[in-house]
């Protein structure tokens, strides 16, 4: 991969690289691409399409109704509160009638 490809996937990706690490970055870019372009190669029209390489289910638990954190419990670690709701910086401004 020539270096100006290496240096521009690297600002895109936030990266600060010297010059010995643009090098190596390149020559393991370069073997990366070749391993996806070995993988084109692979024959998948009658391969069925498949949402996840492995079986998945449902992980959730069952949505059932309890009881909710106590509020002195909720509150304990806010910054700001009146010790019954959270105080937050307001944030939108009232539109008055024009």
């Amino acid at each position: 991969m020539e270096l100006a490809e290496v240096r521009k996937v690297a600002l895109l990706a936030r990266l600060s690289l010297n010059e010995q690490e643009l090098t190596a970055c390149g020559d393991q870019l370069t073997v990366i691409l070749d391993y996806v372009s070995l993988l084109n190669e692979v024959e998948t029209a009658d391969v069925a399409p498949m949402p996840h390489p492995i079986p998945a289910e449902n992980v959730f638990r069952d949505d059932e109704q309890r009881a909710s954190l106590p509020r002195a419990a909720a509150l304990a670690n806010a910054p700001k509160s009146d010790g019954q709701f959270f105080l937050v910086p307001k944030i939108l401004e009232e539109k008055g009638n024009s």
